[in-house]
């Protein structure tokens, strides 16, 4: 089982405001995390930091994750934690008010594999060679499709389709979707929507399919953003878990 993450601002931004990391105990339980800041003055960067910041600090209190129900609702207290900090943060700094971040993470132990996000960072595992995609967008164009009125063909090109409805720092309290997934996969991706709103799925599938390495395959993912345009900051988190 291999893990590593990326992240680049791309072409257009002129600072990153993603923040990415991946985290293992000694357990081998591994937590992986992309957060994708938002807020003018840099304070998305900050936003985003606070998060993953905060992921770390109470990762590294734990030295095996319990059941899975205690898990889903540490999630959901993490999550709590982090809108808090972030409120907090712009309370004693003022020019930041308005900053958030999206968050999406993973928690793989031995027994189980569990989803958590807020916003539009995307979750993935990857099975026989075929992404599939497990947290749902909080976003407008992607309420529009759920609820009928816009097509996904037309959600991919809308005017508003980076308008995020859910965010940590932007609505209190904040609740994380959590989702239970079979743990017996060939791969996890986290990424930011600098990766989604550049590549498709097909795209992305040729990339991890082919026989580069880990390393070469975040790569390749970058640069192909960064070939089609680069607007937005590209991070991403991959696990592959042998034949990948």
């Amino acid at each position: 089982m291999k893990t590593q993450f990326i992240t680049n601002p791309g072409k257009v931004r002129t600072h990153n405001e993603d923040s990415v990391n991946i985290f293992k105990n000694n357990n081998d339980d591994i937590l992986m995390v992309v957060a994708d800041g938002m807020g003018g003055h840099k304070a998305g960067e900050v936003a985003s930091s606070i998060a993953v910041e905060e992921i770390n600090k109470e990762f590294n209190l734990i030295d095996k994750f319990k059941s899975k129900q205690e898990t889903v609702l540490w999630i959901r207290k993490l999550a709590s934690n982090i809108n808090s900090k972030i409120f907090k943060y712009t309370d004693e700094h003022p020019e930041s008010k308005g900053m958030g971040t999206t968050l999406v993470l993973c928690i793989l132990t031995k027994e189980y594999l569990l989803f958590g996000n807020i916003g539009d960072s995307s979750g993935y595992v990857f099975k026989k060679n075929k992404l599939f995609k497990i947290t749902n967008d909080h976003t407008l164009v992607n309420l529009l499709v759920s609820t009928g009125e816009l097509s996904e063909e037309a959600a991919r090109n809308h005017p508003r389709k980076n308008v995020v409805m859910k965010a940590l720092g932007a609505v209190n309290p904040a609740e994380i979707d959590v989702f239970d997934v079979d743990n017996k996969i060939d791969g996890i991706l986290l990424c930011s929507d600098g990766l989604t709103t550049m590549l498709t799925n097909d795209q992305i599938e040729k990339v991890l399919n082919s026989d580069s390495n880990i390393d070469d395959k975040l790569n390749k993912l970058v640069t192909k953003c960064n070939n089609r345009g680069g607007n937005d900051n590209i991070s991403i988190a991959l696990l592959i878990n042998g034949g990948v």
